[in-house]
Order: C-alpha cells, then sequence, then structure tokens
C-alpha cells in the first residue's frame, strides 16, 4: 500500500510543479515528514535523490514549446544549483533536525507570505 501512495505523492507533487512551477520539494518534503514518518534529513536526502532523473524535463519542454523557458538563465543557475546542493548537504549535517525542520518551515512561511502580501 505504501508504493500507491508515494505514487499519489509524486503524481500530486509533480501536478503542482507543472502548474505553478513550484519544486516538488514544497510538497513533498512535509509529506514525507508528516505522513511518512521520515525525519527533516531523510526527507531532504530523499527528496534530493528523487530529482536525480529529469524530474522537471517533460513539464520544461512543454513551457520551452509555448515560449516561456529562458535558456540562458537556466543554465547558469543550474551550473550554481549543482555546486550549491554539495555544499549544502555538506553543512546540512551538523544541523539538528529539529532546528532544520524549523528554518524549512519559516523559509516556507515568509515565501508564502511574500506570494500573498508581495508585490
Amino acid at each position: 500500500m505504501q508504493i500507491a501512495h508515494l505514487l499519489l505523492l509524486g503524481l500530486f507533487a509533480g501536478v503542482a510543479s507543472g502548474i505553478l512551477g513550484i519544486g516538488g520539494a514544497v510538497v513533498i518534503i512535509p509529506a514525507f515528514v508528516f505522513i511518512f514518518g521520515l525525519s527533516q534529513h531523510s526527507a531532504q536526502g530523499t527528496t534530493l535523490a528523487l530529482m536525480i532523473p529529469p524530474v522537471g524535463l517533460l513539464a520544461a519542454w512543454q513551457y520551452y514549446r509555448a515560449g516561456h523557458v529562458n535558456i540562458h538563465m537556466a543554465i547558469w543557475v543550474a551550473i550554481g544549483f549543482f555546486v550549491g546542493g554539495l555544499l549544502g548537504a555538506l553543512l546540512v549535517n551538523k544541523i539538528p533536525d529539529l532546528i532544520l525542520r524549523k528554518t524549512f518551515g519559516i523559509f516556507l512561511a515568509v515565501v508564502s507570505l511574500k506570494l500573498i502580501f508581495g508585490r
């Protein structure tokens, strides 16, 4: 039964990513912590592992076909993301799980408030 739940989570996160342009981690990490009982570290690590295949390739292709992809920006951010992901992974193991979870929650709250009330 857990495989079915994981597939549904992936489907939901993929649809949300395609519609809203959000990273799947916004959906998947909280689900891993609150529904599947993973620690914050495990939820984040597992989410990074599932992004190794070209998760957004088909969705990005649809955006590209519609003229909504800036390839130049995407390439440079991807290079920074590649290096930054390594640096973050090296640093995260020094942070206690509770602090990491609260930091992630604050980040999501700040982004949410900015989207709701910002310009």
